[in-house]
């Protein structure tokens, strides 16, 4: 008996004993763990080393029967590295490190029983070649969004219960491995945005369990989709977008008849829509659109009676727009934008719809709008302009309280504007230019005053009449307001004032009458005000000066009478004023900002008196001491003359002898580009009778060379002192930084927008193009000018290198960026490109572009483009 208890209480001891050892183990192996880990998150400060016994209750950690079985710290913030120490953690079942800024090597080996592992958005480099065979119940891993750079691991063959493999958003490189269709028991696949190359495998056909495949993004693959993706039945989502796929679209993508989603826009797919794909009845979602795709939209998608969204824009098609769609029950999202379409927009499109967003803009269309577009005041946007409709807006849009976005320009709509249209409260952005609606604003009807949402408005090139609302002040969130070109007629409403945050307004080529407001100096935000051929009269308000930013004015073609304020010389920003044709009077100011207009600016104003034009304040007019005898007065006069006619004689010796000295030989010349003239050429144009233009950095001449060759030069002010910053800038940073004082002809490199060159005028939009070259000089480690060969600057040199296609960020980025995610990059490296557009109209405001790198999404792993055209 006493034996028995004996050996009874030896067994439990070495039971207890073998227990305490293991969960002893897993404890060491996480405060190693802990000791890699950079944290400011109090849950980790709960991994205390004092007392192995609480390793269970530890923030992340789960056990079962004595051992660590799952650790979870996702999201906590954590960084610095993970140690190889986690392997001792010998049965985890689940593993989750997820969503923090880890860095550095990772080796996960010898778990036995782990089936879930998520590493995912982290900096982890290197690569994935782990012993997978100690892993052989894995059956999730999740790698994405890491810099991982590599080939695509082989050791995952092994994992013969692998289910759900990401290792998109990395660094991945080579062909995708055609064992990889070995893996039959995958239902997700992700490797998009990786480095990767060659043809998608068609073995990728026989994962027939698969539900979901990710292959775009950066990615960019020859050839088309493989015709064996048609046996990939169990299929719900399919995203092959943006990874130069070309070719047609397989008709064998017709079996798929449980897709719910399919996105292949951005490639190169050519020939028609296939009739097949009428067969995925399940269909909710389906992208082609950035495609060269041809023909018409095939009759069978009328069985596509689940869709929600349909996206064809910017492909070949023509045709008409099927009748069919207007029937879609659960339509919400339909952009068919810059194809060829014809005919009418469908009557009944709208009618039983939640419609939400419609953009059929940029093709040949007739006929009317439609009158139900809102029926079910569920419509956000909509953007018919660029087409051939004629007929009134539909009375409906009047009451349409969803809408947000409305771009109806370049049509042929007559008629009027709905009343309560523009006072709609979610209404953002308004474009009716250039048709032919006519009528008159009505005054906001609702009497609720609350102020609306709206911030661009252009009703430009219409036959709008009648009186400018007062309640315009109602549109307190209005940045551009273009009414020009039109018949309004009274008034200029003193509520004007109250547009607070107005950056553009644009009244000129109407009708209207009085006074300008006071104010209008209350808008305090314009860079743009132009008023001019209207019939105003009275005098120029001083109070325009205290629009301190205001970079262009036009008054001209008026009845303005009185003196100019002397006050607006000192908006040091104005670069372009004009007050010609109207009724001026008194002397010209000729301080600050005045110094640097040309005289075609005063040009119509007979009482208008100065020296920088041909008419000179009468000295009689300026109060003098009485009585003056005309002898005395005439003795003054040839006296002054032959004063005069002597400093003018000295000035033109000395003037002549300067020339003389400082020849062609004596300037230098640095070009950054090949030149047909010579320096000879350049300074032979520098004259009085050659100026076309004056601004704030100097005079411009036109040239010409004796083969013909027309240029011109910008003759600097003051460039050895302070005059002009950003201009001396550019020309040092153009020859390499040279000290000393220079005549150079430059062309527009560097940070200043092309226009500039020969407009000689600056707005925000050049102010975009310097921040585009700057965001170019960050993703490229590059100066903006020099190393790029003869006479290209790193704009050039990025189209060139890019062909402005984002994912290839990859070639032109600086190597210090290799820990950057390359899907960051690649959209920083978007919204330069639409920085440094040609066109300045196609470039988008600096508030564009802060919102744009603000909602940038970092962390979802299936998100996509959607694509409208920029305003």
């Amino acid at each position: 008996m006493i034996s028995f208890i004996f050996v009874a209480v030896a067994l439990f001891s070495l039971v207890s004993t073998s227990t305490s050892s293991s969960i002893i183990t897993d404890f060491h192996a996480l405060i190693a763990l802990k000791q890699g880990f950079k944290f400011s998150n109090l849950d980790i400060s709960t991994w205390n080393s004092s007392n192995p016994s609480l390793v269970c209750s530890w923030s992340g950690i789960k056990c079962s029967n004595g051992r660590v079985v799952s650790l979870n710290v996702s999201n906590m913030s954590l960084y610095g590295s993970v140690s190889p120490a986690i392997s001792r953690l010998d049965k985890l079942m689940e593993l989750s490190i997820d969503g923090n800024n880890f860095a550095g090597e990772i080796k996960i080996e010898n778990m036995s029983t782990l089936w879930f592992l998520n590493i995912s958005n982290n900096l982890f480099n290197g690569s994935l070649d782990w012993n997978y065979s100690s892993l052989a119940n894995l059956e999730v891993l999740d790698a994405y969004n890491n810099n991982f750079s590599a080939y695509l691991p082989l050791g995952i063959l092994t994992l013969k219960n692998l289910k759900h493999l990401d290792l998109g958003g990395n660094y991945f490189y080579g062909k995708i491995p055609e064992r990889y269709g070995d893996l039959t028991g995958l239902e997700y696949l992700s490797l998009e945005g990786n480095d990767l190359r060659g043809k998608i495998p068609r073995e990728l056909g026989n994962l027939t369990n698969l539900r979901q495949v990710y292959l775009g993004h950066i990615n960019i693959f020859e050839g088309g989709i493989p015709r064996e993706f048609g046996k990939l039945v169990n299929l719900i989502l399919m995203d092959l977008s943006t990874c130069g796929l070309d070719g047609a679209i397989p008709p064998e993508l017709g079996n798929l008849k449980s897709l719910d989603t399919m996105f292949l826009y951005i490639n190169r797919l050519s020939g028609p829509i296939p009739k097949q794909l009428g067969n995925l009845t399940s269909l909710k979602t389906l992208d082609l659109s950035v495609n060269a795709l041809t023909g018409e939209v095939p009759y069978e998608l009328i069985n596509l009676r689940q869709i929600k969204l349909l996206k064809l824009f910017m492909n070949r098609l023509h045709g008409s727009i099927p009748s069919y769609i207007a029937d879609y029950p659960n339509i919400e999202v339909l952009e068919l934008w810059n194809n060829n379409f014809t005919g009418t927009i469908p009557k009944n499109l709208g009618k039983n719809q939640t419609l939400k967003d419609l953009d059929l803009s940029s093709n040949k269309l007739t006929g009317t709008i439609p009158e139900d577009l809102c029926a079910l005041k569920q419509l956000r946007i909509l953007i018919l302009h660029k087409n051939f409709l004629f007929g009134s807006l539909p009375q409906g849009l009047g009451t349409c309280s969803s809408l947000v976005r409305v771009r109806l320009g370049q049509n042929y709509l007559n008629g009027s504007i709905p009343t309560g249209f523009i006072y709609l409260p979610r209404l953002n952005f308004v474009e009716l230019q250039n048709n032919m609606l006519s009528g008159s604003l009505s005054e906001n009807g609702n009497s609720s005053t609350r102020p609306t949402k709206l911030s661009q408005m252009n009703l430009s090139n219409n036959q709008l009449s009648g009186p400018l609302p007062f309640s315009l002040s109602n549109l307190s969130s209005l940045q551009i307001l273009s009414l020009n070109g039109n018949n309004f007629s009274g008034s200029i409403p003193s509520s004007i004032g109250e547009l607070h945050q107005a950056l553009k307004l644009s009244l000129n080529g109407n009708s209207l009458v009085g006074e300008i407001p006071p104010e209008i100096g209350n808008c305090v935000h314009l860079t743009y005000l132009d008023f001019s051929n209207n019939y105003l009269s009275g005098s120029i308000p001083q109070e325009i000066s205290n629009i301190r930013i205001l970079n262009y004015l036009n008054l001209s073609r008026n009845h303005l009478n009185g003196t100019i304020p002397p006050s607006i010389g000192t908006i040091s920003s104005l670069t372009t004023a004009d007050f010609s044709f109207n009724d001026l009077s008194g002397k010209l100011p000729e301080s600050g900002q005045f110094s640097l207009f040309n005289a075609s600016s005063f040009a119509g104003n007979p009482k208008l008196c100065g020296s920088s034009f041909n008419n000179p304040c009468n000295a009689s007019a300026i109060t003098s001491p009485p009585r003056k005898s005309h002898s005395a007065i005439k003795l003054v006069f040839a006296l002054g003359l032959l004063v005069c006619s002597l400093v003018f004689v000295t000035a033109a010796i000395i003037k002549a002898k300067s020339f003389n000295k400082y020849t062609s030989n004596s300037w230098k010349i640095t070009a950054f580009q090949k030149l047909d003239f010579t320096v000879s050429d350049v300074l032979e144009c520098i004259k009085d009778g050659n100026v076309i233009g004056r601004g704030g950095a100097g005079i411009v001449y036109h040239g010409k060379t004796p083969n013909g060759v027309e240029f011109a030069v910008k003759k600097l002010l003051g460039f050895g002192n302070s005059h002009d910053h950003g201009f001396r800038a550019e020309i040092r940073t153009l020859d390499g930084g040279a000290s000393e004082s220079m005549s150079a002809i430059a062309g527009s490199y560097g940070y200043i927008a092309p226009e500039y060159a020969y407009t000689l005028r600056v707005d925000e939009k050049s102010d975009v193009y310097s921040f585009g070259v700057v965001v170019l000089e960050l993703i490229t480690g590059r100066q903006p000018v020099g190393n790029f060969g003869e006479g290209v600057d790193i704009v050039q040199w990025m189209k060139l290198t890019t062909n402005c296609q984002r994912e290839k960020v990859v070639d032109i980025i600086d190597q210090r960026l290799k820990l950057v995610p390359k899907n960051e990059a690649m959209h920083l490296f978007f919204v330069a490109m639409l920085c440094v557009q040609e066109n300045s109209i196609e470039r988008p405001t600096m508030r564009e572009v802060v919102q744009m790198l603000s909602e940038f999404p970092r962390s979802s792993s299936s998100s996509f483009c959607h694509y409208s055209e920029q305003p």
